[in-house]
């Protein structure tokens, strides 16, 4: 071997030798990616549905979804612009949602609910958000947020007295945000003291959906400010409870017809039997449900996308320029296309996450993924839709305008979008 040629293979040597593990060559990489490592699965002779589609239904989904379908045509679709209007909702369409089984979905019979899965929600949740996202929420909320928090942290006794009022005619209502507590939610000022076998909170609390009408709050206060957030606890406070007041709803620019409203606490006496849970434990609560509700979430910008979306194409396709429809232009084609695949995509990610949410798998990171990106593909579809649409797009004589209104929200509530973003960042970094 020649002097160079050695010279240059103890270069090579060297720089192999120290080379960073994550620039070493392809074929000598030592990095297994997390994210790709598969499971085992149960024998697919005991579950015809493991290696099924994503929008593979079972028969009772299948009939939920065509019902609820139905129901947004008929009960909700002749009243969605006047609650719009008016930023009021329409008393018989939540009556509605509860005499459909649609408030109570995952909840046992005993309770009043109808014992179908968690799956079940979301294919709900989807097909009102074609209609009107509002409708959604309040079935959403209801169900992830409201029915879940007593099934999963109430005592007996607490399942007992609420859950067949929440199955069968009562709102709840989640109260955690405040003026100076948002994505930072477990810096909130609310206080809880305790005096003998009962607490009083003080404090106020802001952008608290369905207060208006809720007829049950959830309220994150803190028995212990000393502890930080390790002093948030949940109480469970009936709206009638004297120094509980509701102010005024916010004039929103979407979802008007759902009701965004301040909640303050005025020296308001709650049981300590009223506790959610245990003392103290608040915070992983909130975290829990939200992890859970950003799914549904998920699901309405889907259903919100995929109407707007439905509601646009048939137009492209009738509106005639320079002697041929506009969906006949191949830049407008393309541009369809690509919102479709997108939409697929969202889909994709929302079911998935439900079924890894139904499974009782950690779901944590596909429900930020899910969340973000389809709160990001809303936005991108309202904004075509009204491109497509042209002119007419733009008025409020056709429902596109409302439906790039309502997506705004998703990019905010139950956690920001940057805040998805850190989510999915923090497990990637673990990952690898």
């Amino acid at each position: 071997m020649s002097a160079a040629k050695n010279l240059c293979w103890q270069t090579c040597f060297h720089l192999r030798r120290h080379m960073p593990a994550h620039l070493a060559p392809w074929r000598v990489s030592p990095c297994v990616f997390r994210s790709s490592k598969s499971e085992l699965k149960p024998n697919i002779a005991s579950d015809g549905l493991v290696y099924a589609p994503l929008q593979t239904f079972t028969e009772e989904e299948a009939m939920l979804k065509d019902m609820v379908t139905k129901f947004a045509q008929e009960r909700v679709a002749p009243f969605v612009q006047k609650m719009d209007e008016n930023a009021k909702m329409e008393e018989s369409i939540v009556q509605g949602l509860f005499e459909q089984g649609l408030m109570s979905i995952e909840l046992g019979e005993e309770y009043g609910g109808t014992g179908a899965s968690f799956f079940s929600i979301i294919l709900a949740v989807e097909e009102l958000a074609k209609v009107d996202p509002a409708v959604a929420l309040v079935c959403e909320l209801q169900n992830t947020l409201t029915n879940k928090l007593f099934t999963t942290y109430g005592t007996e006794e607490q399942k007992r007295t609420y859950l067949p009022r929440v199955s069968k005619d009562t709102l709840g209502s989640f109260c955690l945000s405040e003026a100076g507590s948002g994505s930072d939610a477990f810096s909130l000022k609310t206080r809880a003291e305790k005096k003998g076998d009962y607490y009083i909170i003080n404090g106020s609390k802001m952008w608290i959906s369905l207060a208006e009408d809720a007829g049950v709050f959830f309220v994150m206060a803190n028995t212990n400010p000393s502890s930080g957030y390790r002093g948030i606890t949940c109480f469970v406070v009936d709206r009638n409870t004297e120094g509980l007041h509701v102010g005024k709803k916010e004039d929103k620019l979407g979802i008007r017809a759902c009701s965004t409203c301040p909640v303050t606490f005025d020296n308001v006496k709650v049981p300590e039997s009223n506790i959610l849970g245990q003392v103290g434990q608040g915070y992983k609560y909130a975290i829990g449900m939200l992890n859970t509700g950003r799914i549904g979430i998920a699901a309405q910008m889907l259903g919100l996308a995929q109407g707007c979306f439905d509601r646009t194409i048939p137009y492209t396709k009738e509106r005639v320029q320079f002697g041929k429809s506009v969906f006949d232009f191949q830049g407008m084609q393309h541009q369809i296309a690509q919102v479709a695949t997108q939409l697929e995509a969202a889909r994709l990610l929302t079911y998935n996450a439900a079924r890894l949410a139904e499974a009782g798998r950690p779901a944590i990171k596909e429900a930020s993924m899910a969340k973000y990106f389809t709160a990001e593909v809303a936005t991108l579809t309202t904004s075509k839709c009204i491109e497509w649409m042209g002119g007419v797009g733009f008025t409020k004589n056709y429902p596109i305008e409302k439906y790039y209104r309502d997506c705004k929200i998703g990019t905010i509530y139950e956690g920001t979008s940057n805040i998805q973003l850190s989510t999915i960042a923090k497990f990637l970094a673990q990952e690898y």
